[in-house]
């Protein structure tokens, strides 16, 4: 590994003195090496657009030149996994990372090393504070205030040592400061939701006057940040705790409910009201609907939201994913019966998915994609299946690769094969089922009627409704 990375500093080195003569030096390196690769290739992207699909050789690694470069965060992306990656004129970052421990095993060498290194820690540094702000949450908020400021003047001291010994550019400081603005203003938008106790109206008056004084400053459309996952983590917190309060004046709940279509629908005209940038805009709108409508029981409460989605959303396309999956839940409400597809067995023998159906039944899906899903729910249901022989537990791979790559995942971590299928047509079984989120499991009676189309493995009723199903 160690040759491959000093050969392609030697090669970017002399591509790169060779040029600087005859023009100006706008470019910069990327390249690097994926471990067990979900796919033979990594999209690189700005802003969403694509900017190239870069194979990956026989080695599993690559090397690319960004011409014409427009300095800023880019992402790359491996399978469903991504991550940003900063670019300067003249960098040459690479990395190595194995899908299976995406982030945690993602390092930077080369020129523009430190800074991404920097940027990468920082991130996972916030994925575990996270956890921890969930248990602060329940202190009384002047406390709470008191220990999320300390936390953010450590960080501040830790990003003005690193300024000050790598001497960084103005673009790296200004990324790196969202970074710590914008998680400490999540944290205290997140406040009432996780504080203990139902009236969140009521935790919102207990807050110091000074407590959400940040919002003031706030660019609510920040062109920049506009892809960035801190940025965008703040302002879905930070729209559902105004709506909270907006909710509140017009409701007369007793406690609040966020499955509420009134508040769900104030949240989306908050949305609409508050942000012009259309990116923006239509990414939070969309999250939102999504959201509501993959977990709502009542049809008209899902025809209301989205109904003032599409009159809301400027985005075509996700209009007509919208309408399609609303469409698909639409049929698959509690009674019907499931829709015939197709699956292929790991002898690859078709079958129609309601032939496998003769007595109450749960079905899951998983993607190569998705490691640690994969791995937690095929744990999971090893149990779920010793404790409930009356349930019939299938399991749907989701990916277009071919049977026998799941089948080779399946057999390296030992899981069963048995009730273990894949769609014969992925792309149309999955809008037909209206697979999302991925944690979504199905639950049938014995004749393939649907009791719950959308329930999980995980939640702390799903072995209840087993149980109500098994005794009916």
């Amino acid at each position: 590994m160690k040759i491959f990375y000093a050969l392609i500093f030697v090669l970017i080195t002399f591509l790169g003195c060779k040029k600087e003569n005859n023009e100006a030096a706008n470019y910069a390196y990327v390249g690097g090496e994926i471990i067990n690769p979900n796919t033979n290739y990594v999209v690189l992207s700005k802003n969403e657009a694509i900017i190239d699909t870069i194979k990956l050789d026989g080695r599993n690694r690559f090397l690319y030149k960004v011409n014409d470069l427009q300095q800023g965060l880019y992402a790359f992306r491996h399978g469903g996994e991504y991550q940003m990656i900063l670019l300067e004129p003249q960098d040459s970052v690479l990395f190595r990372l194995n899908t299976l421990d995406f982030d945690e095993s993602l390092v930077f060498t080369g020129n523009g090393d430190k800074k991404n290194n920097y940027l990468i820690n920082d991130f996972l540094e916030s994925e575990k504070e996270e956890k921890h702000i969930v248990r602060l949450c329940q202190l009384n908020p002047n406390t709470y205030q008191h220990l999320i400021d300390s936390l953010k003047n450590m960080k501040a001291e830790a990003l003005e040592s690193f300024n000050e010994k790598y001497k960084p550019s103005d673009l790296f400081k200004k990324i790196a400061q969202a970074n710590i603005n914008y998680n400490y203003y999540s944290a205290k938008e997140v406040y009432p939701f996780v504080h203990y106790g139902k009236d969140k109206a009521a935790i919102l008056k207990t807050l110091p006057d000074d407590f959400y004084d940040y919002r003031k400053d706030v660019n609510y459309n920040d062109e920049f940040l506009s892809s960035y996952y801190n940025y965008n983590t703040f302002l879905r917190h930070n729209v559902s705790n105004m709506s909270l309060k907006m909710h509140d004046s017009h409701s007369d709940d007793k406690s609040f409910d966020r499955k509420s279509v009134c508040y769900n629908l104030d949240r989306l005209y908050l949305i609409d009201s508050l942000i012009k940038n259309t990116t923006i805009k239509d990414d939070l709108l969309y999250y939102f609907t999504m959201a509501y409508i993959s977990k709502g029981k009542k049809q008209d409460d899902n025809e209301a939201i989205l109904k003032s989605y599409l009159a809301k959303c400027g985005n075509e396309n996700y209009k007509n994913v919208m309408v399609s999956y609303a469409k698909s839940l639409n049929n698959l409400r509690d009674g019907l019966k499931l829709p015939e597809i197709n699956v292929v067995n790991y002898n690859n023998q078709e079958l129609n998915i309601n032939s496998l159906v003769n007595k109450p039944t749960a079905i899951s899906f998983w993607s190569r994609i998705y490691y640690e899903h994969f791995k937690e729910s095929h744990f999971k249901l090893e149990e779920l299946k010793r404790k409930y022989p009356e349930v019939n537990f299938i399991t749907i791979n989701i990916d277009e690769c071919g049977i026998d790559k799941s089948k080779k995942m399946l057999d390296a971590h030992k899981f069963d094969i048995a009730n273990e299928y894949q769609f014969k047509n992925a792309k149309e079984a999955k809008e037909v089922l209206a697979v999302h989120p991925m944690t979504k499991t199905i639950i049938l009676d014995k004749h393939s009627k649907i009791v719950d189309s959308n329930t999980n493995l995980f939640s702390s009723y799903f072995e209840d409704q087993l149980l109500g199903l098994i005794n009916k």
